[in-house]
């Protein structure tokens, strides 16, 4: 989770929303040395029902993608995260043993996967969040140079 929130910083995310019984939210002392400071500049949230917090976010109109393999999963590279209906987009992101919920990803808009081409077909969360962002970023940026 600090790897998360330093990333997160770097991006600018609007907020990160730290869910469920299982993940670390600071002061946490081993979260806070990972993330290096970041997390005095990203806004957080700590929720206990991570899919409480999917259903407020797309009350809100925000665009939820869960990020975890499935039958259901589609390549991050075909996935337009910022459709114009929609206000924003989400991210859900699991823990590195058991993924997302099934529950949450059934309230999930989509779900997406990040291509793997080895014999592992997952990355640790940090880094698949990280990847998940910067194409976020790369998307809003070929959002405003083609209106």
């Amino acid at each position: 989770v600090g790897n998360i929130l330093r990333s997160a910083e770097a991006a600018k995310v609007k907020q990160c929303i730290l869910g469920g019984t299982m993940t670390p939210s600071p002061p946490n002392k081993q979260l806070l040395k990972t993330a290096m400071g970041a997390a005095e500049y990203v806004q957080y949230k700590t929720v206990r029902s991570t899919l409480e917090a999917i259903k407020e976010l797309k009350e809100n109109n925000v665009k939820v993608i869960g990020v975890e393999t499935t039958s259901k999963s589609v390549s991050l590279w075909t996935s337009d995260f910022f459709p114009v209906e929609k206000e924003g987009v989400a991210f859900v992101f699991g823990n590195e043993i058991i993924g997302v919920d099934t529950t949450c990803l059934e309230e999930c808009d989509e779900i997406i996967i990040l291509p793997s081409h080895g014999v592992k077909n997952s990355l640790n969360v940090s880094n698949c969040c990280s990847i998940v962002i910067w194409e976020a970023l790369r998307q809003l940026e070929e959002k405003k140079r083609d209106p």
